[in-house]
Formats: structure tokens, C-alpha cells, sequence
């Protein structure tokens, strides 16, 4: 059979079925599988990001230094909310591995809290990309105390 990855149609099909001219059988290559599909390290680091924040108890991504440059980030116009703080994603041909770096809430179990992370990033991704997640590393950088102001003030109210 020739390889007919993205270029027309395979020699001996057509309106004489799967068999050519000489009646021998032709493997048929479904649709789904004449071709490749890549996926960056930057979606998986997204969705990665956006499942760990969704846990209850993760108050922030990123160690110390991550959320100053971030916060400041976060003031300049057009610089938006970076989603992958403190994510960082090593992606193969069938795999993937994570590395987070969180700050708990006061008053919650930081095992507890892990565990969350690492199940709703291992659903996400996996859900999401059909990769296998083989690993999702968790580094508790910081624990946010209730009488302790948020580096990231709240945005600024867009009309006055």
C-alpha cells in the first residue's frame, strides 16, 4: 500500500471498493490515523495550571519570587494573568510529566491539598490531550496566613 498521509486518495480504492484491479486485498488506514498530532508543553503547563487552581485550598501558583514579577506583570496594561505560574510541563510523544508550585491556604492539610492537585491535573490532562500523565510533582513554596496581604492586589475597578 502507499502512504497516503494528507495526499489524496490510496491507489486501489475507489468506486471498485477496497480491493484494486487485481482483486487483492488493501489495508485500510482510517482518517483519525493518517497523520500526527503534537501537543506544546505550553497547553499542557495551561491545563495543568488551571485544574490546580481549581482545588479548594490552593491559594496561588509559583514560589515568592514568581508572584512579585507576576503581580507586576499583572498591573501592566495588556499583560494579563499568567495561568502557568509556577507550572512547568515536559511533554512526549505519548507522556507527560508536571511540576507545580503551590501556596496552601492556612488551615487546610497540605496532603490533603496535594492530593486534590494531583488528581484534578492528572483528570485534566489526561482528559484533555490523551496523554499519560506519569508524574505530577507538587512543591508547597508558602502557606497564606489569613492576617497576610495578597501580593496580587484585586484588579482595579474599570469605571469610576
Amino acid at each position: 500500500m502507499t502512504d497516503t498521509a494528507g495526499r489524496g486518495r490510496a491507489e486501489g480504492t475507489g468506486p471498485e471498493g477496497r480491493e484494486g484491479r487485481e482483486g487483492a486485498a488493501k489495508e485500510y488506514v482510517a482518517p483519525a490515523d493518517r497523520g500526527r498530532t503534537t501537543i506544546a508543553d505550553g497547553v499542557v503547563e495551561k491545563i495543568a495550571g488551571l485544574a490546580a487552581r481549581d482545588v479548594v485550598g490552593v491559594h496561588a501558583m509559583g514560589g515568592g519570587l514568581a508572584r512579585t514579577f507576576g503581580a507586576v506583570r499583572d498591573r501592566v496594561p495588556g499583560g494579563g494573568k499568567s495561568v502557568t505560574r509556577g507550572v512547568k510541563a515536559e511533554v512526549g510523544e505519548v507522556q507527560t510529566a508536571v511540576d507545580l508550585e503551590i501556596v496552601v491556604d492556612y488551615g487546610f492539610a497540605i496532603a490533603d491539598v496535594a492530593r486534590a492537585v494531583r488528581e484534578n491535573v492528572i483528570s485534566a490532562v489526561e482528559r484533555m490531550t490523551g496523554l499519560e500523565v506519569v508524574e505530577v510533582n507538587i512543591a508547597v513554596s508558602d502557606v497564606k496566613l489569613p492576617d497576610e496581604e495578597d501580593e496580587e492586589p484585586p484588579p482595579a475597578p474599570r469605571i469610576q
